[in-house]
């Protein structure tokens, strides 16, 4: 069985760009979908589809953060779903799927009866094993890292628009801060190609989901001037 997990840290992001890369990969793929942060373990979506997977089944993210955003416990479910015999793909770190970590713990040097020669060999083959579990925690830090620098940059942004929206009267050009705009600059800052991101305006605006077009614009304008 195919599965296809997709996760939103809050119920006000879409999922829609995570379920049409895991259809357009597999659109047989049973979708499960949940609103959880990925910094903790305690999500009921995901515990309750770990109860049902079997030896064979495969379950596919759209990147290493949709399954954990915590570096020690993404890993440690990793090599437990791995050698349970679950097959894990991320779309955006193909590198790390269990059938390349397979192939490559399968790719050691044959022993060759030369007993020093074969110190050598058994020697690289442990470097190969060390580096393929080396190259899957790196995936899972560099999600850690992303979204501990996510919070600096929201709080920074959040400090940063509070203090430029504290102006009494209001007077013409001042910036007012809601919770709505906390949360879209919040996402531009993370995602727009123009501070750093990946994604383009239209993307960006479905992303933050509930917004018109003068104000995410209006939004930007305000981050430009504060950068």
């Amino acid at each position: 069985m195919t599965y296809g997990y997709c996760r939103i840290s809050k119920p006000t992001q879409s999922i829609e760009r995570q379920v049409r890369n895991i259809k357009e990969s597999d659109d047989t793929a049973k979708l499960i979908k949940e609103a959880y942060t990925g910094t903790t373990q305690e999500r009921p979506a995901w515990l309750k589809l770990r109860k049902v997977l079997k030896p064979g089944d495969t379950v596919i993210f759209d990147s290493v953060s949709r399954m954990s955003r915590n570096a020690t416990e993404g890993f440690r479910e990793y090599q437990e779903l791995f050698e349970s015999g679950i097959n894990l793909v991320f779309l955006k770190e193909r590198h790390i799927d269990t059938d390349t970590y397979k192939t490559a713990l399968k790719s050691g040097i044959e022993m060759t009866g030369n007993q020093i020669a074969d110190i050598y060999i058994e020697a690289t083959n442990r470097v190969l094993m060390i580096l393929a579990k080396q190259q899957i925690e790196l995936a899972f830090l560099q999600a850690e890292k992303e979204v501990e620098d996510l919070h600096q940059r929201t709080s920074e942004g959040m400090k940063t628009a509070k203090l430029a929206g504290k102006q009494i009267g209001r007077p013409a050009g001042a910036i007012v801060v809601t919770k709505k705009s906390i949360h879209a600059k919040a996402v531009i800052i993370q995602h727009s190609r123009d501070f750093g991101g990946t994604l383009n305006d239209p993307d960006v605006i479905k992303l933050i989901g509930n917004i018109s077009r003068n104000s995410y614009y209006k939004y930007k304008r305000e981050l430009r001037q504060n950068k």
